[in-house]
């Protein structure tokens, strides 16, 4: 069988630059699958795939011009069915037969066995194999089928749709092009380089030479990893040059690596006098409209310079850098103005508007949801022992920014101009700290927020919108989540576990849903929102490598004290490393099953009702040991806790090897069922210790 490299590759208009890589890696696995599938590459060769602004490619070593033949073996039917008593075919038989086009002597050769519970015919024979020529365009067309594109266009006068109008197709196996026709273009070897930069339409000769062609010819660098690696050397290169310093650049480079087929990298400027501007709102300018590259000093503070990943390497550069100079000027000059229009107004003067802005037709306006952030934020403060009133004037200027220019314009700066604004109105600068912070965090690894006032506000904001969505039956479903409702819960719950907070999370979801008219919530919204949040609760410790089985012991309790439950996993984990531990979790095991036949209430246990020596010994040690244990639970000592009850363990097994729980005098039976519902109480006051019984 003869291989080669197979190339494939479509040339496009500019596609779509934040789906590039994504496109180009699917693109390729669509390929590579379906190859194959059909035999016609190794299961675990290697590949290449390539995505450029106008291109998407693969190149595929060793694959075959034809698949190998293989056996096929197939179920005819059963025999009963087949051959009569005489043994010879049935008329269904060979109608069956001929529709598969068998001849009737070959039934002589058939496999006779087992299928189930009856015999059956079985018929093997030799299939061909997939020939490549017949199939890659069908291979291709599948692939491009299943891409992540949310629309297609059409265009010219064809039938063909795609994300963006294509133009070229090539399908090369070593120096032969393999026919086929997809999205109406017939397949050849002639692609297209730079738009400037290359020398015109150019020829593949051979698929092992794509990429270098490409780079020759064309002045196109067709892998996306290796382009994104040059653009990132050119980058830091040039700002050592400058003696600055990039600041978090992985997004944008991966964007700009999308938009250009031969990066350049240069150095604009623009006045210092912008530089007065906070600078959260030059670098966001910077980076979402002109795809620039902030430069920074080793503080942190901007500087008036900036890279520009350009498209064109020139001798003389001074036009492209000029330009870039020229576009830039007008977005700061906006950013500017923005910035001097919205400190002419109060902050205080603004909040009074959110009245008319609405914040869901259900939930009121957004000024509804800021006096319930206010009453909120200052309950949460003094649970807290934090400034009540900081809080409460935090909470209620922290949506205020909401209505400025600058936000109106750049909604990721929310937050942050509202802190900006604060600080220039000469306001507390924890309460201005505590408007930008009670966001946090936005997404999963983001600090949170640092003073006790900017967490109250911030548990209030989270708390707040989960309530209310719950409320109204707005819940996340499947993947989505158009509330974040899911990341409100995550920021909730990292707030209490890592800054630690010492509060009861049923009771601050009481009162955020009590903060809403009556009416306007479902009766129940408190358990379905604890349970919710549990579930959240799950996958954080789990993503943070906890133990499964020590997670389902401590969540087993729903602990309502969310700081407590780190600490009790690492108590879990230490007694688990006892040589109790397993005995004792066994146990509990039982002990539950056996508390399940218990009828009714069960009184607490009676010394005078013990008879035999091993309750009696089990009674004794539950006694010594309950107050060391419950002192310790007291202290939040769990790990000493644990450590005491695994004492019990001798006691225990002696109980269930000598005595009969289930005894036939009923006060005895149920005199023993208390004695194990109180061990099960004391056992179980950290975890659920049943639950890590395999």
């Amino acid at each position: 069988m003869t291989s080669a490299t197979l190339l494939v590759e479509l040339l496009t208009e500019e596609l779509p630059p934040k789906a590039l890589g994504r496109l180009g890696k699917a693109f390729s696995d669509g390929i590579v699958a379906g190859l194959r599938s059909r035999g016609l590459v190794a299961a675990d060769g290697a590949f290449r795939w390539f995505a450029t602004p106008r291109r998407l490619a693969v190149s595929i070593p060793a694959v075959l011009a034809e698949a190998a033949a293989k056996d096929v073996t197939e179920k005819i039917m059963p025999v009963s069915v087949a051959l009569g008593a005489d043994g010879q075919p049935t008329p269904a038989l060979v109608k069956k037969l001929e529709a598969k086009g068998i001849p009737l002597e070959a039934v002589a050769g058939f496999e006779r066995r087992m299928d189930g519970k009856a015999e059956a015919l079985f018929h093997t024979s030799t299939v061909p194999g997939a020939r490549l020529a017949d199939v890659l365009a069908g291979i291709v067309h599948d692939s491009l089928k299943q891409l992540p594109i949310p629309k297609v266009m059409r265009w010219g006068d064809g039938d063909a749709t795609f994300v963006r109008p294509v133009h070229k197709l090539s399908m090369l196996h070593g120096t032969e092009v393999v026919p086929g026709t997809v999205l109406d273009l017939v397949s050849g070897r002639t692609t297209k380089g730079h738009r400037f930069m290359s020398r015109g339409e150019i020829e593949i000769v051979n698929a092992d030479a794509y990429e270098a062609t490409l780079l020759a010819e064309g002045k196109v660098i067709p892998d996306f990893a290796e382009r994104r690696a040059n653009i990132e050397k050119q980058l830091l290169a040039e700002a050592g040059r400058q003696n600055a310093k990039l600041d978090d650049y992985a997004d944008l480079l991966d964007e700009v690596t999308a938009l250009v087929e031969h990066p350049t990298v240069y150095v604009g400027e623009f006045e210092a006098e912008f530089l007065a501007v906070p600078q959260e709102c030059l670098i966001l300018t910077m980076r979402s409209n002109q795809k620039y590259f902030p430069l920074f000093d080793d503080a942190g503070k901007l500087l008036n310079r900036f890279l520009i990943v350009s498209n064109m390497e020139l001798a003389d550069p001074s036009n492209i850098i000029a330009g870039n100079q020229r576009v830039v000027r007008p977005r700061l000059s906006d950013a500017r103005f923005f910035f001097e229009q919205d400190r002419k107004h109060t902050l205080a003067s603004r909040a009074a508007k959110l009245d008319a802005v609405v914040y869901h037709n259900k939930l009121g306006s957004v000024g509804d949801r800021v006096r319930r952030l206010q009453a909120l934020a200052g309950r949460i403060a003094a649970l807290m022992g934090a400034d009540v009133e900081r809080a409460t004037q935090a909470a209620g200027l922290a949506k205020a920014d909401l209505v400025t220019d600058m936000v109106g314009e750049f909604p990721e700066l929310q937050g942050t101009m509202g802190r900006y604004y604060a600080e220039g109105e000469g306001l507390d600068a924890e309460v201005a700290q505590a408007i930008e912070q009670h966001y946090r965090p936005r997404f999963a690894g983001d600090a949170l927020p640092e003073s006790a006032v900017a967490q109250a506000a911030a548990l209030a904001d989270k708390l707040d919108a989960l309530a209310g969505f719950f409320g109204i039956g707005m819940l996340p479903t499947g993947d989505k989540d158009p509330f974040g409702l899911r990341r409100a819960a995550l920021g909730v719950l990292r707030i209490l576990i890592e800054a630690p907070l010492p509060l009861e999370l049923p009771a601050l979801i009481e009162a955020a849903a009590a903060g809403f008219p009556a009416g306007v919530l479902k009766a129940e919204v408190a358990g379905p929102l604890f349970d919710f949040m549990l579930e959240r609760l799950r996958n954080l410790l789990r993503d943070a490598g906890h133990a499964q089985d020590a997670i389902e012991a401590v969540l087993a309790q729903k602990p309502t004290r969310i700081d407590q439950v780190v600490p009790r996993l690492a108590a879990v984990a230490a007694f688990q490393q006892l040589p109790e531990a397993a005995a004792l979790a066994a146990a509990n095991k039982r002990i539950v099953n056996i508390l399940k036949k218990a009828e009714g209430a069960l009184p607490e246990p009676s010394a005078a009702l013990l008879v035999e020596e091993a309750e009696q010994a089990l009674f004794a040690a539950i006694q010594d040991v309950a107050p060391q244990a419950r002192a310790h639970f007291a202290a939040q000592a769990y790990t000493d806790a644990l450590r005491v009850l695994a004492g019990l363990r001798a006691a225990v097994d002696s109980f269930f090897d000598g005595v009969m729980v289930m005894a036939d005098d009923v006060a005895v039976r149920n005199n023993r069922l208390a004695l194990l519902q109180e061990l099960a109480g004391l056992m179980n006051q950290v975890a659920d210790i049943s639950r890590l019984s395999a």
